[in-house]
């Protein structure tokens, strides 16, 4: 009797063959057979997963994005204490940035996906699905932060999230784009934290 395999677990392995192609020598010019031979699979099989290569990088993008989420949270669940606004604020922040080999691939899949969603309206679409959620998240921790008097008066909070969306999308395509090492843009980003609090930088390292 032929293995029963669960498709959504095929999928993810198929994703994972993406994301080394991406580590490896990018994803421009690689197509679905190059994906295809990664995983170890014929072509017609990887097509019975997923039709398009704009299909496959989607599902890539979220299964990865999924991941680097659960690792936020974790992070945030082991702190010793309730954490702070600010603390929160930079979890999050920092685990945006391609500091390791897992969240630089996981950039390297999103700015595939990113470029390709400028000229498709549907990719468009889902690419921008998360942020607004992102920044009423990182608002909603600005807005705690200043109930609990650790943030200075006059700060537009939802323009403050907006900024630090920014400010790590900007970040990592630098460290990318090898403009600065992954040191340098935690460095920075915990400088823009202390203008934002008005407070000196942490010395906390991530």
């Amino acid at each position: 009797m032929p293995k029963k395999v669960d498709h959504e677990t095929r999928r993810r392995e198929i994703s994972e063959a993406l994301w080394r192609i991406a580590s490896t020598r990018g994803l421009d010019g690689a197509s679905l057979r190059d994906v295809a031979a990664e995983a170890g699979i014929s072509l017609g099989r990887l097509q019975h997963y997923f039709r398009t290569k704009d299909e496959m990088l989607g599902f890539a993008l979220r299964h990865i994005n999924e991941l680097a989420d659960r690792r936020i949270r974790d992070r945030i669940t082991a702190m010793a204490e309730e954490p702070t606004p600010r603390a929160v604020l930079r979890a999050c922040l920092s685990g945006m940035l391609p500091l390791d080999d897992k969240s630089r691939t996981g950039l390297l899949v999103g700015a595939a996906y990113f470029v390709r969603a400028v000229h498709d309206e549907s990719l468009r679409a889902e690419a921008k699905e998360g942020i607004p959620r992102l920044r009423a998240f990182f608002a909603g921790q600005l807005r705690r932060a200043a109930e609990r008097g650790e943030l200075p008066p006059g700060r537009d909070t939802d323009d403050e999230a907006m900024l630090l969306i920014s400010l790590v999308d900007g970040l990592s395509t630098y460290v990318l784009l090898d403009v600065h090492p992954p040191e340098k843009a935690l460095q920075l980003l915990d400088l823009h934290l202390a203008d934002l609090f008005g407070t000196r930088p942490p010395d906390a390292t991530d």
